[in-house]
């Protein structure tokens, strides 16, 4: 499958600020500014809803301990279902290469929990690619463009994506739901890397072999 540049084609379709993308009564530079504003009163707002719903969750540094239970510092932000509340969401938060090490932030569909224990996460796994630390802002945002924008094969199988900040490299990661489910994977595993123009290889790690040992291998790797 021929997957354009997502920071052409994904972001053109989500950002509704694109010339392509005016509204019926948008005004446009050079035209008749009376009749537009007329025509732009007359026609309702019209949002750009996503295929599903999706939820911001921040895992705060600061509120972590070693006595604390893994997650009980998870915190849900924002739920969002149209393109623009993304953006609007997006453009006013911290991106990666400004948060403290030691965060945690992730975008999962809704009523989706990024942890393992999850019944929809818990058979599943994830894909994880690794940069130097402040290097995966592009990154990031265009994993998140590709997933909220249904331009994966194998969508449904997605749970959400997480970014890992830690003081020397930054970890960006999707989860999916049925690590078994190998066709699913390798295709995610693929289009994920096409889409962000990846050229090192990408390993997927099954949580349940995350969870009895520590130095597991992958089970699959692109």
């Amino acid at each position: 499958m021929d997957v354009e540049d997502p920071q052409k084609s994904t972001e053109k379709s989500l950002n509704p600020n694109t010339e392509d993308d005016l509204e019926d009564g948008e005004i446009v530079a050079g035209g008749d500014d009376d009749s537009a504003l007329k025509k732009s009163d007359s026609i309702p707002y019209q949002p750009h809803p996503l295929e599903n719903r999706w939820t911001f969750w921040f895992d705060n540094p600061s509120a972590k301990s070693k006595q604390s239970a893994w997650g009980s510092s998870l915190r849900s932000i924002f739920t969002f279902s149209t393109v623009e509340e993304f953006w609007s969401v997006y453009n006013n938060i911290h991106h990666p290469s400004k948060l403290a090490g030691g965060a945690d932030f992730h975008c999962f569909k809704y009523k989706i929990e990024p942890k393992w224990e999850d019944p929809i996460c818990a058979n599943g796994g994830r894909w994880t690619i690794t940069v130097t630390r402040g290097k995966s802002d592009t990154f990031w945002l265009n994993t998140l463009l590709a997933m909220i924008g249904e331009q994966f094969d194998h969508g449904d199988e997605i749970c959400g994506a997480v970014v890992n900040v830690r003081p020397k490299q930054e970890k960006i990661a999707i989860w999916t739901k049925n690590a078994s489910n190998e066709v699913a994977q390798l295709s995610i595993g693929k289009q994920w890397k096409e889409f962000l123009d990846y050229n090192d290889t990408v390993g997927f790690m099954v949580h349940d072999d995350a969870k009895k040992d520590r130095l597991a291998k992958n089970r699959y790797t692109i």
